[in-house]
């Protein structure tokens, strides 16, 4: 008996991450048709099957599940306009970067033209995609991507958060802005020790030590962010905020610039002013809420 027939793919856009993913739907056997705005990018892809489109309507025109991933929303509304009439009974999964407002707006857009609409944040690089540990967040219909699942899987895990379109922007944003506050905090690390001739590379060991084991403070955070019991465990606000001067003042006297910090330091003494000194950190995410 012959293997079912793959879906159908086009893929708008071949940055370093759209011929990522065109390239992963080629090697999972999915008919694939690439489009970009520039010539020149795809001949990697059609040597190894794919089908480059001269338009991207014709592009459109060529897969049932059309996958866009541009350099931001204001390209992908130029890209689209011109092929809404093409796009009806299709499903147009964007997986160009953005906002949470501007994925509502193109889901209503897109349903307006009578498109399915699944919107995504890619947690992985592009040497990642089609690999092990690659995670692509989506939202939208679930019917949609219940029925797109499989070959959305060609990209890595898939996981759907819900119906709002929205919420897959807003958890890729988060989780980004968790990932540059990590690294914001390291690279100060490094130039700290590193004006004391100390190696980045001896350095690190000890760093990821380190934040391994405060990762473990999450889930008691959380838990008190979401009860309202800001109860410390051994280290209060008021603490923090008094030693956190010395973290700034080390960092002066070695020349390193401080003001990756600084907001966090405003931040705590925000904290003690608005009489949250015995309360533990989970208390910090009410002021961010209302600045």
């Amino acid at each position: 008996m012959s293997a079912p027939a793959r879906r159908p793919v086009t893929v708008l856009g071949l940055g370093a991450m759209g011929r990522a993913l065109a390239g992963a739907l080629v090697a999972a056997g999915h008919p694939t048709t690439v489009w970009n705005r520039s010539p020149g990018r795809a001949a990697a892809l059609t040597a190894a099957g794919a089908t480059e489109a001269g338009t991207a309507a014709e592009a459109v025109a060529a897969g049932d599940l059309v996958v866009v991933c541009l350099l931001d929303d204001e390209v992908t509304r130029q890209v689209l306009a011109p092929v809404a009439p093409v796009l009806a009974g299709r499903t147009l999964v964007n997986l160009t970067n953005g906002t949470p407002e501007q994925a509502r707006r193109l889901a209503e857009w897109a349903t307006s033209h009578g498109a399915d609409h699944l919107d995504g944040g890619i947690m992985a690089v592009p040497a990642m995609i089609g690999q092990p540990g690659a995670l692509i967040l989506y939202s939208g219909p679930e019917e949609a991507f219940r029925a797109g699942r499989e070959t959305l899987a060609a990209f890595g895990a898939a996981h759907w958060l819900g119906a709002d379109p929205g919420a897959a922007s807003l958890h890729d944003l988060a989780l980004l802005a968790a990932m540059y506050g990590m690294f914001g905090g390291y690279l100060h690390a490094v130039a700290m020790i590193r004006a004391a001739g100390v190696p980045a590379t001896g350095f690190t060991p000890l760093a990821t030590d380190w934040l391994t084991a405060m990762l473990g403070a999450l889930p008691a955070l959380a838990r008190g962010v979401d009860s309202g019991d800001h109860a410390a465990d051994g280290s209060a606000v008021g603490m923090q905020a008094a030693a956190f001067g010395n973290l700034l003042a080390a960092s002066r006297e070695v020349g390193v610039s401080t003001s990756l910090l600084e907001p966090v330091r405003r931040l705590l003494d925000d904290a003690v002013r608005a009489g949250h000194g015995e309360d533990g950190l989970s208390a910090l995410v009410d002021l961010l809420r209302q600045a």
